[in-house]
């Protein structure tokens, strides 16, 4: 039986104290031991940013590659071994700015993983820049005037890409937190968990104190996930009173590894590899160099 200690890591976190992001690191440890994932049956991959070091803190399978690219790293890991549970794990600057055009198509494509974004609506790494997700007008080392642009609205766009599963989860709410991305690692398809994760040095406006005020779970309304129309107004509900919880699910739609013919003799890394003769070596090293 799988504990959350089984993840524990020798490695101490470097962020701010009070940083939202010791609540996220919880939260995945406890969903992973809930659902008894071992530490050698998931893949977490990371971008660039405060909360992409998460592997580095956690005994688990971790890779760090790029700014705004893991979705594309765990789409190449799924499609190698779609036997292996895969996570993404990066912030809103990582994944709804550099990364904005991956995320769109791995909702798109149906990609069996889970997506989760550390939406702390801001630039931490880099001290505070505003960000693709934070509010207009919002003061920064380098907006002294304020922001200008609109904001990407991530749950309506996963959406309106096809998304079969979209959540928002807050670290204040652990226990809640952790159900709902328990659903997420049980969900057949692309999975994106948007985190309200708080800020406590950059973005200390949106930290604790107002979102504690403002959330509400969506659970306990009338609130239908698989009404698409009523999803993508949760979705975009913004302001005194901000939905979390499961927004919208779809059910029964193939997965895009389930479609590719190579794999339906199951998983390419499970398989015996195919010797090559001399001649066939020698074809490729021709071809190739």
């Amino acid at each position: 039986m799988v504990s959350r200690a089984d993840f524990n890591s020798p490695e101490s976190p470097t962020w701010c104290i009070g940083c939202g992001n010791y609540g996220i690191l919880n939260a995945v440890k406890m969903a992973f031991a809930e659902l008894d994932i071992a530490p050698h049956e998931i893949l977490i991959c990371t971008g660039i940013g405060c909360g992409s070091k998460l592997p580095h803190y956690m005994k688990v399978n971790g890779f760090h590659g790029l700014h705004g690219r893991p979705l594309a790293v765990a789409t190449g890991a799924r499609l190698a071994n779609h036997g292996f549970r895969v996570m993404t794990v990066h912030g809103d600057g990582d994944g709804y700015g550099m990364g904005l055009s991956h995320f769109a198509h791995a909702a798109r494509r149906n990609i069996g993983l889970v997506d989760l974004v550390q939406n702390n609506r801001v630039y931490g790494l880099t001290k505070g820049q505003y960000s693709p997700t934070s509010t207009p007008g919002m003061h920064t080392p380098t907006s002294p005037e304020g922001a200008i642009d609109l904001p990407v609205p991530p749950l309506a766009l996963a959406i309106t890409m096809g998304a079969t599963f979209v959540a928002r989860v807050y670290p204040g709410e652990l226990r809640h937190f952790v159900s709902v991305l328990v659903q997420a690692l049980q969900h057949d398809g692309y999975a994106l968990v948007d985190v309200l994760q708080p800020c406590v040095t950059f973005n200390r406006a949106s930290a604790y104190d107002f979102y504690s005020a403002r959330v509400y779970k969506v659970e306990e309304t009338d609130h239908d996930v698989t009404d698409r129309a009523a999803a993508w107004g949760k979705a975009l509900e913004w302001g005194e009173r901000i939905p979390i919880g499961l927004i919208y699910r779809v059910q029964g739609q193939p997965t895009y590894e389930e479609q590719v013919p190579a794999l339906q003799e199951g998983p390419l890394a499970e398989r015996p590899l195919t010797k090559l003769s001399a001649d066939q070596v020698a074809a490729l090293r021709a071809e190739v160099m």
